[in-house]
Formats: structure tokens, sequence, C-alpha cells
């Protein structure tokens, strides 16, 4: 395949995980399973050669308000003191479920050169 001719992913290509009644780990943990290609025979740690995931359900994911105080995420803005902490429960507020489990998936895959292209295969709906 050469690299000017697109792949066409088929609909049963898409790997679907519903979201609901189960918790945040459990479903962030498949999804990166699956983005990173461990559930196929074809694996290749240097190569993507994951399935495109979707989950389903997002705002129907079971999350205790104990275990939203406990998660925090960091972000850091590159200038010295920019390092912000934000809990699950502002993130959550703010931006849904949606990006908790963005975010937690994101944190599960490898971080190297194919992190960026692995999350960019991650769709999630309410």
């Amino acid at each position: 395949m050469t690299t000017k001719e697109a792949k066409t992913i088929k609909k049963t290509d898409i790997k679907m995980i519903d979201a609901s009644e189960r918790t945040l780990g459990r479903v962030a943990s498949e999804a990166a399973m699956s983005l990173m290609g461990k559930t196929k025979a074809s694996f290749e740690r240097n190569k993507y050669s994951g399935l495109p995931v979707k989950i389903i359900n997002a705002s129907k994911l079971r999350i205790t308000p104990k275990k939203l105080e406990s998660i925090y995420h960091t972000r850091y803005s590159g200038i010295p003191g920019g390092l912000r902490v934000v809990k699950g429960v502002e993130t959550m507020e703010k931006l849904g479920l949606k990006e908790l489990i963005r975010l937690a998936t994101f944190q599960m895959l490898p971080s190297n050169k194919l992190r960026r292209k692995m999350i960019q295969q991650l769709t999630i709906i309410d």
C-alpha cells in the first residue's frame, strides 16, 4: 500500500464499548488495549496497528463522589510556576465525563510518538 492510497475503515472494524454502569478504569483500560492493537494478532509495538474505538453512553458511567475527589490531573503551561493540579470534580463540571474518560485512556497509552495518533482514533459519545 502506497502513501497516496487511503485506508478505508469498515464499520465492523470499529470497537464499540458501552460505558453504562461500568467504572472509569475498566472502560479506559479496555479502550487503551484496543487502541494499542494488543487485541489483534498483528500487534507491533513500533507501528500503529490498533482499532478505532467508539465509547457510547459516557454520561451513564458509574463513578462515586469519593472517587471524583481522589482523581486529579496536572496541566503545565510551560512557564516557571505554571503547573496546575485539577481535581476530577472540577473537570467533570467544566468538561463532563467524556473528558475524564479521554484523560484516563490517554494516561494508559504508552508515552511515545504513537500516543497522539492512537488518541485521535478515540470517539466518545454521551
